[in-house]
């Protein structure tokens, strides 16, 4: 998560002066709370001493998420829209696509954000994309930082039935099976997304079809700023944690401001 708040600070400037796209796994399972999530509970503590678990803070907002089963997601857009409701349907508007080319189609959530179990997975907002029989599978949350916009989200892909009880009490949604594995997944919502996300923004088509994505690898002076950011996401007192739990660090960009819808 330091490297999305990195690319949110300037990296994407500095690189090409475009929006960035990251997905990511982690290493170990990892329970990402909130950045105003206040509320731990005391069982999530006994957890990570005991090593089950891993606990890091977002920058961004929303509530806990277990990172287990899922694939995460980064957009970091210098030019959203300035209404927030529409940042969040542009934002996602390439996963609807992506999972409705599965035959998988999502809609919004449409209950209000509430202080609930502190289970992000327990109720839906309009910030979150829900299948037909109600289930939810992506989970998202926005950090605006000087007119700029840090998206990040949770796509369930199988998270582990045991587990997901030991930290919440409760069985994970139950979801239409994936018709593809991970990998593949990827690859389709980034497709989705070349598409849809310039044009959501204003892009014509032309122009859209002119933008691609670009893998750029971060250099060893690039960790070491994102690594000085690290600090920021551990809830207090834990253990120091060794590494970063994230386990791929590719990241794509467009070559260039997308402009406001």
């Amino acid at each position: 998560m330091a490297i999305d708040e990195w690319l949110l600070d300037g990296a994407v400037a500095r690189a090409s002066g475009g929006a960035a796209l990251r997905f990511y796994r982690w290493q170990r399972p990892t329970l990402s709370l909130g950045f105003h999530q206040r509320r731990l509970e005391p069982h999530w503590r006994a957890l990570a001493a005991a090593g089950v678990i891993d606990l890091v803070r977002r920058p961004s907002g929303g509530q806990a998420v277990l990172h287990a089963g899922d694939l995460t997601y980064a957009l970091v857009w210098p030019s959203p829209p300035g209404r927030r409701p529409e940042a969040y349907r542009m934002a996602c508007r390439w996963l609807r696509e992506g999972f409705a080319e599965l035959g998988l189609p999502l809609a919004y959530g449409t209950k209000g954000a509430g202080a609930g179990s502190g289970n992000c997975f327990a109720t839906a907002t309009a910030a979150d994309l829900v299948h037909g029989c109600g289930a939810k599978r992506i989970g998202s949350a926005q950090l605006w930082r000087r007119g700029r916009l840090l998206q990040h989200g949770s796509i369930l892909v199988d998270p582990p039935t045991d587990l997901w009880r030991q930290v919440f009490g409760v069985d994970p949604p139950v979801l239409p099976a994936l018709p593809l594995g991970r990998e593949d997944l990827i690859l389709r919502l980034k497709q989705a997304a070349l598409r849809w996300l310039p044009l959501a923004a204003g892009t014509d088509l032309e122009g859209a079809q002119e933008l691609t994505l670009k893998e750029l690898p971060l250099s060893g002076g690039e960790w070491v700023e994102i690594s000085a950011r690290l600090g920021r996401y551990r809830p207090l007192p834990l253990p120091e944690l060794e590494t970063s739990p994230e386990a791929t660090m590719d990241w794509a960009t467009w070559p260039r401001d997308m402009p406001k819808g």
